[in-house]
């Protein structure tokens, strides 16, 4: 029997099978076929089929940087996408500040606090080569922690050519009604996570000498202090997985959206071409002279945000349709530094992998179990 996919069915059922319709009260045709016997009744079969999905699937790059990529899954289901959009926020494994040992802390900030904001800095450390510590939890090494020790102090420095004595403050005074103050003439007044050192265990410092790890970013804020205070920690970075914490999410966000797809349906020219492009807020249309005639052209698909300002007044929802491809998906990655996002992406398939391993594992050994049952 024929494919569903290979044509044959009716130029009004193909459009609702693979797109789905936003129209000015609510989307249309929103949910996908999956039954094999759905179109049976003109002949054609939809079941799954994997040298076809392995066929047809195929990704597209759009922009890559070291902290997002933005990329095209053509050929999938909502549900596939949506397991990798889930596996990279709670999966994907990355290190994260676990236990923190507060050797003296007499800031503002109190303990629990101070060890919390420390958990959220991210941590540029590949978990690739770490190891789970396990419940309960095996004795630290090498393999399974990344320490760092903390240790600053906030006081007052001197103004210059300033004879002996006490020390000079040079802060100037707090701004009548603000509340705000001025950190200058003082050292060590901002805690921040470039403050962070780094401590080697066993060979750690030989393995990553060509990236040492660090915080992703010198510049967060950890605390603020004044002349006296101080703050003396060690931090264990540990291995885990953002459904255990979301401080071990390694992106910030990772999100898909269905390729959008507008067409007109008739020329929309002259006055009406300008005002078409003056009511869609993302610029998606452009005008060209075609044949000395103004003409609205669809330039900018997938600016498209569905807003449905274009089709929002009487008349122009027939002049315009909004679309959105069922198996086309436009996926962001933004990682928080850990890994480069298309690693992460690559790190994402894997655990799929490894769950769909374990679930055929299970069904084998339930198979098995029942068969030699007398």
């Amino acid at each position: 029997m024929k494919h569903v996919s290979e044509g044959g069915l009716p130029a009004h059922l193909e459009k609702q099978r693979t797109r789905m319709f936003v129209k000015n009260a609510a989307p249309e045709h929103t949910s996908t076929v999956e039954a094999a016997s759905a179109y049976a009744a003109s002949g054609l079969e939809n079941s799954f089929s994997i040298e076809r999905f392995r066929r047809d699937f195929r990704v597209e790059i759009q922009s890559l940087s070291a902290e997002e990529a933005v990329f095209d899954l053509i050929g999938i289901d909502a549900a596939l996408a949506n397991a990798f959009r889930r596996i990279l926020l709670a999966e994907v494994p990355t290190m994260a500040i676990e236990k923190v040992f507060i050797l003296n802390n007499t800031s503002m900030i109190q303990d629990e606090v101070l060890a919390h904001r420390l958990g959220l800095i991210p941590i540029r450390a590949d978990a690739r080569v770490f190891q789970f510590r396990g419940d309960p939890p095996d004795d630290p090494n090498e393999y399974n922690v990344i320490s760092f020790r903390l240790q600053v102090k906030c006081t007052k420095q001197r103004s210059s050519g300033a004879s002996p004595g006490p020390a000079v403050v040079g802060c100037a005074p707090s701004t009548a009604g603000s509340g705000a103050s001025s950190d200058a003439g003082l050292l060590g007044s901002r805690v921040t996570s470039g403050d962070l050192e780094w401590i080697p265990q066993g060979e750690q410092e030989e393995r990553f000498r060509d990236a040492p790890i660090a915080p992703v970013h010198d510049d967060i804020l950890i605390a603020k202090m004044r002349p006296g205070q101080e703050i003396e920690l060690e931090a264990w970075c540990e291995k885990g997985i953002g459904k255990t914490h979301a401080k071990w999410s390694p992106v910030c966000t990772a999100s898909y959206r269905l390729l959008p797809e507008i067409t007109l349906p008739k020329p929309v020219t002259g006055d009406d071409a300008t005002t078409l492009k003056g009511m869609c807020p993302t610029n998606v249309f452009d005008i060209e002279d075609l044949a000395g005639v103004p003409t609205a052209t669809v330039a900018r698909p997938r600016n498209c945000t569905m807003c449905r300002e274009c089709i929002r007044h009487p008349g122009w929802d027939e002049r315009v349709l909004l679309t959105r491809v069922k198996d086309h998906f436009i996926f962001s990655v933004e990682s928080t530094g850990a890994l480069p996002p298309e690693t992460l992406f690559q790190e994402s398939v894997k655990v799929l992998m490894q769950k769909a391993s374990d679930i055929a594992t299970l069904l084998k050994d339930a198979t098995a179990g029942q068969q030699s049952e007398p």
